[in-house]
């Protein structure tokens, strides 16, 4: 059973699907998840709050998966750097928050995730505390992406930031065939 906060995040995310981050309503979010509109402003503070928890929950579900893909030993380290750029699009493709984290291109429908400048120290709850910072940048977590790959030993810095970046323009513009052929043929250089 998901704790109050998961059930809020769920909530608030499946709301994305009907309607614009500026119609979600508070309301319908706490009501959705089975919880009263208190409990949820005693979680996130605010709706800048929520979202900013939102995408920081898909920032860190993208990262676990990256961190799942590295940590298969079956393959080559060509293999997994493939099933990284694998990732990178099924991820993006599935997850419009995703999508925007990678490519830094944020609908007016989705919340941004940005930190909300002047919000007071104590304004949220200790769990949200983490999420106040905000979302990274697309330059920021795809750099993550690169140094979690080079840390797992499965490529050089040049080959881990190419594998990325083609990973990321596959989301964009994708091309016939898919990405694994395109990774492959860059990483044989």
């Amino acid at each position: 059973m998901p704790t109050a906060r998961e059930a809020l995040l769920d909530a608030a995310y499946t709301s994305l699907a009907t309607r614009p981050w500026t119609a979600v309503r508070m309301v319908d979010v706490a009501a959705s998840a089975g919880v009263s509109r208190q409990t949820l402003y005693n979680e996130f503070g605010s709706k800048d709050g929520l979202a900013r928890a939102l995408v920081r929950r898909e920032a860190d579900g993208f990262l676990a998966g990256v961190d799942r893909v590295l940590a298969e030993k079956t393959g080559s380290d060509a293999d997994r750097l493939v099933g990284v750029a694998e990732w990178i699009v099924r991820a993006a493709r599935a997850n419009v928050l995703v999508r925007a984290l990678v490519t830094g291109c944020w609908s007016d429908r989705l919340p941004s995730g940005r930190a909300a400048r002047g919000v007071p120290a104590g304004a949220a709850g200790v769990a949200q505390r983490r999420a106040d910072g905000g979302a990274p940048g697309a330059g920021e977590l795809l750099g993550v992406v690169r140094e979690r790959a080079e840390a797992a030993g499965v490529g050089g810095a040049v080959s881990c930031e190419a594998v990325v970046r083609v990973a990321v323009s596959w989301v964009v513009a994708p091309g016939s065939g898919g990405v694994g052929e395109v990774v492959r043929g860059v990483l044989r250089g």
